[in-house]
C-alpha cells in the first residue's frame, strides 16, 4: 500500500484539518470550521440542511462536511467572531472527578474503584473568549483545566475496547467551579452549575487528528502564570473507562460531551487560595487542541 493510499485508509474524513466551531453572528447562531484565520459556515454551505454542529453529528456527516472544504475559501474572519460553547445545546455533560492522583491527593480524598462522575448543564457554560461570570453569591471562583471529548456515534454500554469509533472529536475545557457551594453538601451539582461559570473551546478538533491513547499535554495559566500541568497518562480511569462507565447509565448520543477530569494544583487547594476574580485571563491549554481563553467578570 502506497503511503497516500495508508493515509486515506487511516484518516476516513481526507487529509484537510478540520476545526470545528459554533458561533453567532449578526443575530444568528451557525456552525463552522476554521481555515487559515477564516471561518468557513458550514451551515450554510451545507445547504442548511443540519441547524447546529450537534445536528451535524447526529447525521455522520463530518465526511460530507469536510468534503466542503476543499478548495474552499473562508466565508469570513475568525476574529472577532464570538464564540459559542463548541456544542451549545449538549443533551448530557458528563464531567469525571477526582481523576488525578494528584488532585485526589491535595482534596483529601479517597481514591475509589469506580470513577466519580457529576453532571453539568449547557447553560453553565460560554464560548472561547467570553466572559466567565463570577456570581454575587460567592467569590472562591476555582479553575479546573480538562479535556472535553465529544461524542459522535450513539452507544450504549459500549465496550472499551469500541470507545474510539464513538468519538467525533476533542476540545479544551474549563470547570469552573464556585466552591463554597461545592461544599454545602456531599453533592457536588450546585458549585458546578452556576450560570456562565465554565469554558468550553475553542473548537473541536475531529478525532481523525488525534489517534487513539494519543499522549495530550494539559496546563492552565490565570494571569500568565502555570497554575496546573499533566499528561492523559497521569489519568486514574482512561478515556475508555470513562465512557465505558457513562454509558452504561444511559445511551450516549451525538453531541454529548465527556469532561475527563483536573490535575492537581486548583485554586482551592493553594495557601494561600487562589480565586478567579473580575480582569483576570483564564486560559486551558491542550497541545494537540488549541488554547481556550476566556477573561472573568463581576455578574451584572
Amino acid at each position: 500500500m502506497i503511503a497516500s493510499q495508508w493515509a486515506e485508509s487511516f484518516n476516513p474524513l481526507g487529509s484537510i484539518d478540520m476545526k470545528l466551531i459554533s458561533f453567532e453572528r449578526k443575530g444568528q447562531t451557525g456552525f463552522g470550521a476554521v481555515i487559515d484565520g477564516g471561518v468557513v459556515d458550514l451551515g450554510a454551505a451545507l445547504g442548511g440542511r443540519f441547524a447546529d454542529l450537534r445536528s451535524l453529528l447526529a447525521a455522520d456527516a463530518l465526511v460530507e462536511a469536510r468534503a466542503m472544504l476543499a478548495g474552499r475559501s473562508a466565508d469570513f474572519a475568525l476574529e472577532g467572531l464570538h464564540l459559542l460553547p463548541v456544542i451549545p445545546n449538549p443533551g448530557k455533560i458528563w464531567c469525571c472527578g477526582l481523576n488525578y492522583g494528584e488532585h485526589v491527593r491535595e482534596t483529601n480524598q479517597v481514591l475509589t474503584e469506580q470513577p466519580t462522575f457529576f453532571l453539568r448543564v449547557g447553560d453553565s457554560q460560554v464560548g472561547h473568549g467570553q466572559a466567565i461570570v463570577r456570581p454575587k453569591e460567592s467569590s472562591q471562583l476555582d479553575f479546573e483545566a480538562e479535556i472535553a471529548i465529544i461524542i459522535g456515534k450513539p452507544g450504549r454500554r459500549i465496550a472499551e475496547a469500541d470507545v474510539w469509533s464513538h468519538i467525533a472529536g476533542y476540545s479544551c475545557y474549563n470547570d469552573g467551579s464556585v466552591r463554597d457551594w461545592q461544599r454545602h453538601t456531599s453533592q457536588w451539582a450546585p458549585g458546578k452549575n452556576f450560570w456562565r461559570t465554565g469554558g468550553f473551546g475553542p473548537w473541536m478538533v475531529t478525532a481523525d487528528e488525534i489517534p487513539a491513547r494519543t499522549v495530550m499535554t494539559l496546563v492552565s495559566r490565570l494571569n500568565g502564570q502555570e497554575m496546573q500541568r499533566a499528561t492523559t497518562e497521569m489519568m486514574i480511569h482512561s478515556i475508555e473507562r470513562q465512557i465505558a462507565y457513562v454509558s452504561t447509565v444511559a445511551p450516549l448520543q451525538a453531541g454529548d460531551v465527556i469532561v475527563t477530569g483536573t490535575p492537581g494544583g486548583v485554586g482551592a487547594r493553594r495557601d494561600p487560595p487562589v480565586w478567579m476574580k473580575p480582569g483576570d485571563v483564564i486560559e486551558i491549554e491542550v497541545d494537540r487542541i488549541g488554547v481556550l481563553r476566556n477573561t472573568v467578570t463581576d455578574e451584572g
